[in-house]
């Protein structure tokens, strides 16, 4: 059983990772309709944070696990049913 085949990840690739699929399994604790809303959501965010920011720009990565982190927190609770947006904003730097 040893190795995985796979790249050897970074402390904070592994975090993000953890908060991804954290999020997808709070999401399949919600109903139907909320539970596609939030999983297309939450992956489309990923994604495009994945392909606008620059991979050396930990501090903002820091950022925007913090913020995911809260953000997920407020998604278990029971009155939460979905997100509207998870959008961080027009000020985030860009990859270079």
């Amino acid at each position: 059983m040893g190795a995985s085949s796979g790249p050897r990840l970074s402390g904070i690739q592994k975090q993000v990772l953890s908060l991804y699929r954290e999020f997808l399994r709070v999401a399949r604790s919600k109903s139907g309709e909320d539970h596609r809303q939030i999983e297309s959501i939450v992956s489309a965010e990923f994604h495009r944070n994945s392909n606008e920011i620059d991979r050396k720009n930990f501090i903002y990565i820091e950022y925007l696990l913090r913020r995911g982190k809260k953000q997920l927190e407020q998604l278990k609770s029971p009155d939460i049913v979905g997100l509207s947006s998870l959008n961080v904003g027009s000020s985030q730097p860009k990859k270079t």
